[in-house]
């Protein structure tokens, strides 16, 4: 019998994972394109045959999204299984219309059928959308572990934007090794926060290879999630956060919604800065939506280190570039602290956003008035730097996870924010931690 034709739809992370895990050694299934979207410039490359595997000993080719419909009539595809993340159920329900009008099957992998078992307890951290604390919260959760005597190692979800083939099994425990593999301010942003707590950071494209390293050093796995996608690890403890700025959205987007029905504990974070009804809102919407699950609430505690240069000036505040992308936010952690610190002003920039931030800014007008902090390549960094200087500001507030001055040039003063987690009820994290562990 011929081999059902099947392009995999992804945006470079859970799209090769659902092809590792689903369709590497399928002899019925042939593989014959993934489409790429949401990440700028990740098109165009291949999939190599190491990751590939013998079924494909030429790779497979990485096409733009936009090309889908083409490649379906012109590979005579019998399946399309989407594989990203934080998109709304309308956009997802729009995706299947086009893929069914363009003559092929619409699919939605399996959650469960893709995590990986691991040999050590794991611990999952994800959420409904980008930009509700996960990292904050694998920085907490790490510190409970660490109390406990327990060696650590964080798992992040992949952002494998460069050479494939060199990414297959990354790990992080200084700064020079992420110099050494040539990480993107996004990547910064994620594993800089965990080498500044002394824990090491796996990643790349091969999570089964990924894990087995990982559980090498570990006796527990912290799976740190990206965007709103479900574990790539089967886990012991699964803790989805939801946010009450964005109330609703734990029902309305893809897959946050899978998240809180699976998960053992959902945080509401946030709840220093989002309206009381909304915080109440959204943990009756998740108690709804999974009975069984503990529901607890947090704050994010926002702190700027040198204040004493925000207060009276102009400030233009820098935010991570995710969170108001595709996780749709206006405002993040450095505008909170800036009007905390008593800005006089908060400058716009897209007046002065020079090449790839003009575009983001006309793609994501929700950005208007905070500037994101792109950097998913040398080009987005220059362009991000250049920015900077242009705009008439008199500091800087900082409101990623990094420190924007390891990797660019920034003539104003800088404040850097910091965000962590802070339990309204402390000891109910760790609490769950020891349960899932066995501790009592």
């Amino acid at each position: 019998m011929a081999r059902r034709k099947v392009i995999v739809m992804g945006a470079a992370g859970r799209d090769f994972h659902n092809f590792n895990t689903l369709f590497r050694e399928d002899p019925d299934v042939e593989v014959v394109a993934f489409t790429a979207t949401q990440i700028p410039d990740i098109e165009g490359r291949t999939y190599p045959p190491a990751l590939a595997g013998s079924y494909y000993p030429k790779g497979i080719p990485i096409h733009s999204e936009e090309e889908l419909p083409g490649l379906i009539r012109d590979l005579g595809v019998d399946e399309v299984w989407f594989s990203y993340s934080d998109v709304s159920n309308d956009y997802l329900v729009g995706r299947g219309a086009l893929v069914t009008a363009s003559g092929a099957h619409f699919g939605i992998c399996s959650a469960t059928r893709t995590m990986l078992a691991s040999s050590k307890p794991v611990i999952a951290i994800t959420a409904v959308r980008t930009g509700v604390g996960k990292s904050q919260t694998t920085r907490y959760l790490s510190r409970i572990l660490k109390e406990l005597g327990m060696r650590v190692v964080a798992v992040r979800h992949p952002m494998p934007y460069g050479d494939l083939e060199r990414q297959i099994c990354q790990r992080f425990a200084t700064y020079e090794d992420l110099d050494k593999h040539e990480c993107t301010i996004e990547e910064r942003e994620e594993y800089e926060p965990h080498i500044d707590n002394g824990f090491i950071v796996y990643a790349g494209v091969d999570y089964e290879k990924i894990l087995r390293a990982a559980e090498e050093e570990a006796d527990v796995i912290l799976w740190d999630g990206g965007n709103n996608d479900t574990p790539f690890y089967k886990p012991d403890l699964h803790i989805v956060l939801v946010d009450p700025h964005r109330a609703g959205h734990e029902r309305s987007y893809y897959p946050g919604q899978t998240n809180v029905i699976m998960s053992d504990l959902v945080i509401v974070n946030k709840v220093n800065t989002a309206e009381p009804a909304k915080v109440e809102a959204v943990a009756a919407s998740c108690r709804e939506l999974n009975p069984r699950a503990q529901i607890i609430r947090c704050r994010s505690e926002i702190t700027i280190d040198r204040p004493e240069l925000v207060a009276g000036k102009r400030a233009l505040v820098v935010e991570d570039g995710p969170t108001l992308t595709h996780g749709g936010m206006s405002v993040g952690a450095g505008w909170f602290a800036a009007k905390d610190a008593g800005a006089a002003e908060l400058v716009d920039a897209r007046p002065y956003a020079v090449g790839s931030l003009a575009e983001t800014y006309a793609k994501y007008p929700n950005a208007a008035g905070i500037l994101p902090a792109m950097g998913y390549g040398d080009e987005q960094v220059r362009d991000l730097a250049a920015t900077i200087a242009a705009t008439p500001a008199d500091v800087v507030v900082a409101g990623t996870p990094i420190e924007l001055s390891r990797i660019m040039k920034i003539e104003k003063p800088v404040a850097n924010v910091t965000y962590e987690l802070a339990e309204e009820e402390p000891g109910q994290l760790a609490a769950a931690v020891r349960r899932a562990l066995g501790r009592g």
